[in-house]
């Protein structure tokens, strides 16, 4: 049995359940991946998730076939079966589980550090500014008068500002709380490692930050989780002192970061795709609050 999975705007997702009576009911995630995905990057997404998971970490393995490869092609899209997790996301953490969601980041960086491969960010500040132009003044002004000003001005600052001395290491580069699945307080899998790269380590955790402080539309800061989601990550892996200190900063850039994928999408997702468009605004908000809270924002 197959059923698609409505999530995700970089690639389509299926739910697979083996059905007879060698292994009924044994479930898996189908993925074909559409865009924003290269090809020659998917060894390191699924070869990544195999080292994770055999370091202990909650994540999926990936499924290979009987020759060993990680993925198939069906025409020119690829597909990959990963294993199934089981878990849910959370809309609304507590403070409990935002602490776990921080532990198992930290591990997840730890272990990371032993993996062999590495991959650039496709997403880092070059892309942004590219997403901008590619949006254009008067698009960013449709989805909102200040927007198109306001991202003018943080890429400018962040271009100046931007850190390259603190440590690095694969990161996962998305860990919303869809990409965390948990039962209870505990985490039972971090999924989606399809923006995974070689970054600063410290971003991941503002990219965290951003994600699971707020509530969805970015209005309101919950400072609890916050507290809670630091403290856990370094019950397990501590920031350094220039590393706290960049902070605010980074998650200036991880708000504009995922304000300039979203705008871009809301532009040019066709209509009636199945996918979720999610509003921009939501971390342009983020972004002003960043650069009005300052290292308040992490204490």
């Amino acid at each position: 049995m197959a059923k698609g999975i409505a999530e995700g705007v970089s690639n389509s997702n299926w739910l697979i359940e083996t059905t007879g009576k060698h292994g009924a009911g044994a479930r898996f995630i189908l993925t074909m991946y559409e865009y924003r995905i290269e090809l020659e990057d998917l060894p390191f997404f699924l070869s990544l998730l195999d080292h994770l998971a055999a370091h202990g970490c909650p994540v999926p393995r990936t499924i290979h076939d009987r020759s060993g490869a990680l993925y198939r092609m069906i025409g020119e899209k690829a597909v990959a079966l990963i294993e199934y997790l089981p878990g849910v996301s959370l809309s609304e953490p507590t403070a409990d589980q935002a602490r776990a969601v921080g532990r198992a980041l930290a591990q997840m960086h730890l272990a990371a550090a032993s993996f062999p491969q590495a991959r650039a960010n496709g997403m880092g500040l070059a892309e942004w500014q590219r997403l901008a132009d590619a949006c254009g003044h008067d698009g960013l002004a449709a989805i909102d008068p200040e927007l198109a000003e306001q991202v003018t001005r943080e890429l400018a600052l962040l271009a100046s500002s931007w850190p390259t001395d603190l440590p690095r290491g694969v990161i996962h580069a998305d860990l919303f709380p869809d990409n965390v699945l948990m039962l209870g307080d505990k985490v039972t899998g971090l999924i989606d490692f399809y923006f995974a790269c070689t970054d600063l380590i410290a971003y991941d955790v503002a990219v965290t930050h951003a994600a699971w402080c707020f509530d969805g539309a970015g209005r309101t800061f919950n400072p609890a989780i916050s507290a809670a989601l630091l403290e856990g990550y370094e019950a397990v892996r501590p920031l350094s002192a220039e590393e706290r200190a960049a902070l605010p900063l980074l998650a200036r850039g991880a708000s504009l970061r995922f304000t300039m994928s979203r705008a871009y999408d809301w532009i040019n997702t066709p209509a009636g795709a199945l996918v979720v468009k999610k509003d921009p605004l939501a971390f342009a908000r983020r972004t002003a609050f960043y650069a009005k809270a300052g290292a308040a924002a992490f204490e």
